[in-house]
């Protein structure tokens, strides 16, 4: 294998908190190791055209607390395709580098598998998506974050909800998961919630809400995953409002509020672990893994386990909403 002296980092797919915090441990780690450090902007697109920039120490000097991400993201429709993916190989070859390093969720990693079967540079990824979905790590960079601002909201929107005795539905992101909106139900407190890994039909919604109601709590909350089978909190209180004649109700959309924001400590240490990890498995000669945490240790995941595999909500989780609110 080639000897590692420059490597390259990028964000690739929808932003998320802490993705920063991961972009100065790559670059720091880096440097500590005596490697050079080359940031892409706009991920893979950047790649193609070689929107490169060196980054020293100082570059990253107080991002750690920042969301989104300094070398922005874009979606690259480009390196689907083999030529895409021959000009992106001709740029790392043309700027000396000899490993990259990919921050973001399954699409980014799906790119970097097929890359790195076609062309001998190693690819190492390390989980940022709010979205949790990401086979072979407790957590991904920025679920913690997007949680507590769900909490955040759903909390300020309950104080209203009781006010007016009124039956909110809010829509969280998650894509076609349901880890956001599972967890921010529990903490919140919510009557009922609506992910795509349980089938609970709309219909059967009206039970849930009752046994809130005997609580005389004056106000209900169902929390709806963008990703529910039955549609988003707009489409699932349309299929319900008939049942709940009694209720003024009302419908809020939390939208990409839960992907900004200052990363929670858990997400700064998290990215900060993951980043040097990233840089280890580089030394290693490791590729085409991603680094993740598992039970609070450090794990190699081979792109194709994470990107084939699907990873599951725990059952116990969801019968907590059911047990806490009787």
């Amino acid at each position: 294998m080639t000897k590692i002296k420059k490597i390259a980092v990028f964000t690739s797919g929808g932003d998320a908190p802490g993705m920063n915090a991961a972009i100065r441990a790559v670059v720091r780690a880096a440097i500590y190791n005596k490697l050079e450090v080359v940031g892409i902007y706009r991920g893979y697109q950047g790649m193609i055209e070689g929107d490169f920039i060196e980054l020293k120490s100082t570059n990253v000097g107080g991002i750690i607390q920042k969301g989104g991400t300094i070398l922005l993201s874009a979606r690259s429709e480009e390196f689907r395709t083999k030529e895409g993916r021959e000009k992106a190989y001709n740029q790392l070859i043309n700027h000396g580098i000899n490993a990259v390093v990919a921050i973001g969720g399954d699409g980014t990693f799906t790119g970097a598998r097929i890359f790195t079967d076609e062309y001998d540079i190693p690819f190492i990824g390390i989980p940022g998506t709010i979205d949790n979905d990401l086979y072979g790590t407790d957590s991904t960079i920025g679920y913690d974050t997007a949680l507590n601002t769900v909490i955040e909201a759903v909390d300020k929107i309950r104080d209203t909800a009781c006010a007016h005795q009124r039956l909110f539905f809010i829509e969280v992101m998650g894509r076609d998961a349901g880890f956001l909106a599972l967890r921010s139900a529990i903490a919140t407190g919510a009557e009922a919630v609506l992910i795509p890994e349980v089938d609970l039909k709309p219909k059967d919604l009206k039970q849930h809400i009752e046994q809130g109601r005997t609580r005389n709590t004056g106000g209900n909350i169902v929390i709806v995953a963008e990703g529910d089978k039955y549609g988003g909190a707009f489409e699932v209180a349309e299929k319900v409002k008939d049942d709940f004649k009694n209720y003024s109700i009302r419908i809020s959309v939390l939208g990409h509020i839960q992907r900004g924001g200052s990363p929670t400590c858990y997400d700064r240490v998290l990215a900060s672990r993951l980043g040097v990890a990233a840089v280890d498995a580089i030394l290693d000669d490791q590729q085409s893994i991603m680094v993740g945490l598992m039970n609070n240790d450090i794990v190699h995941v081979p792109f194709n386990k994470t990107i084939k595999n699907k990873k599951k909500i725990k059952p116990q989780l969801y019968d907590l909403v059911d047990i806490l609110s009787i």
